[in-house]
């Protein structure tokens, strides 16, 4: 599988060596008696030390002895000082199915909503030739957003409806310098095949969608980076000569045969193809909270009544359209896919889908990884599906991903134990942003409308 690269990252690390801080980015930031989960394994280190210099950590140990590697970690005069004391530092998460709006202004409340959530990292799965500046004045630190991978706009049915309009739309976005392709419903099987054989040979992945043409066999075959929403899965399951799918298969549910779930599993990891589950976002559409409980979650109130107002109409006809039986039935497949899909090794990574209907930005992620416990995945594997297996699968796992010396300083501090109660991820005292401290205090200044 050909890795997704991006020259931010080099960036960031290019930035470090030369000395130069983006705006707003202290020098030299201690979280001092700490308790820290990297994420290179299930264990809690307690009372930590972690030292980051210019945007990258730099030495961790403990707070009143020796470093790991032997070495007293010495903070220097002058160092921001974050007390730790009963709180716990994990890696920041990633958005591996995010959006953001064209309109400079709400692109920015977008992205600082990412970050609020504990978000350092999002893959833009729809693109815009505008995200290409917005992303260069997040690196100069002008815009307070996580690192960006982008997505070109979308290829369907009206877009890539030929083999040669397909492989030109692949030469013109690699040309852009968007970093995957987005696939969408609606491309014919000669076109997707000839989409295919140009990401290859341009070195550029795509994901998203699994066409109704291509089908899932297919989508493995070819391999895609990732398949989103589970796409492609309820369709196999209930096999040849079943209607069309509707909303991802919801439709499907008396055709299916959950004895295939494990086979399927098996073949997706043989093929080395990941999954963004969005799961959060077909519970939304189908599971049993009404709207009326739905609108009065705290996060609606980043959302406008327009909004709020088009998701309680869309929940209603959804309840409306589907059986109480099947949408029960349609959640609890789609839980036991995931599952299977974790036991046999098969990559997860994680993303719910925001904005969208109910997904609140940054804050559905955290709904999102609840949906991954729900079936059995440990806290610790969900937060690895935003943490660890990002950067396994975007190749960057020298450099993020974990809390260690020589990593990028993307942190979140928690009030409380994620492994213990995957709800305490959204419990967040405090983010930082290559290097960029922001205290709670500051998160929520910023959160009120002014």
């Amino acid at each position: 599988m050909l890795v997704i690269r991006s020259f931010l990252l080099a960036c960031v690390v290019a930035l470090a060596a030369a000395g130069g801080r983006p705006a707003a980015q202290q020098a030299v930031v201690a979280f001092e008696r700490v308790n820290v989960i990297s994420m290179s394994d299930e264990s809690v280190m307690t009372d930590r030390t972690v030292l980051i210099t210019g945007g990258v950590i730099t030495a961790t140990g403990a707070s009143d002895g020796p470093a790991a590697a032997g070495r007293q970690v010495t903070i220097p005069d002058g160092a921001t000082r974050v007390d730790g004391r009963g709180h716990f530092l994990i890696p920041a998460l990633a958005e591996m199915h995010a959006h953001i709006p064209s309109d400079p202004a709400q692109a920015e409340r977008v992205l600082f909503l990412y970050v609020a959530n504990g978000i350092g990292t999002i893959r833009s799965m729809l693109g815009d030739p505008a995200h290409f500046r917005l992303r260069d004045r997040v690196m100069r630190g002008e815009v307070i957003g996580p690192t960006m991978y982008l997505a070109g706009p979308s290829f369907n049915g009206q877009t890539a409806a030929t083999p040669a309009a397909a492989a030109a739309r692949v030469a013109e976005q690699k040309k852009a310098g968007y970093d995957l392709l987005k696939i969408h419903p609606g491309v014919p099987r000669t076109a997707f095949d000839a989409l295919a054989a140009a990401a290859d040979k341009a070195a550029i992945r795509f994901a998203g969608h699994v066409p109704a043409d291509v089908g899932l066999q297919r989508a493995l075959d070819v391999k895609f980076s990732t398949i989103d929403h589970l796409d492609g899965y309820i369709e196999a399951l209930a096999g040849s000569g079943a209607p069309a799918a509707q909303n991802f298969g919801v439709n499907l549910m008396s055709r299916i045969d959950e004895s295939r779930i494990p086979a399927l599993a098996a073949a997706t990891r043989t093929a080395g193809v990941w999954n963004v589950p969005t799961q959060i976002l077909l519970e939304n559409w189908y599971g049993p909270d009404t709207p009326e409980a739905m609108q009065k979650w705290p996060e609606m109130r980043h959302a406008s009544s327009a909004e709020i107002a088009q998701w309680v109409a869309t929940k209603r006809a959804n309840i409306d359209a589907v059986s109480a039986r099947d949408r029960e039935r349609f959640i609890a497949v789609r839980r036991r896919l995931l599952k299977a899909l974790q036991d046999a090794g098969a990559g997860l990574l994680l993303g719910s889908d925001a904005p969208q209907v109910w997904n609140v930005p940054g804050f559905s992620i955290h709904r999102e990884l609840a949906t991954y416990v729900a079936p059995g995945l440990t806290p610790y594997q969900a937060l690895a599906t935003g943490t660890r297996n990002v950067a396994a699968h975007a190749g960057t796992l020298d450099r993020t991903g974990t809390i260690e010396a020589g990593k990028r300083a993307d942190l979140v501090l928690l009030q409380g134990n994620p492994l213990q109660a995957i709800s305490n991820s959204s419990r967040i005292a405090g983010v930082m942003i290559r290097g960029r401290w922001l205290p709670r205090a500051e998160i929520d200044r910023r959160l009120t409308p002014q």
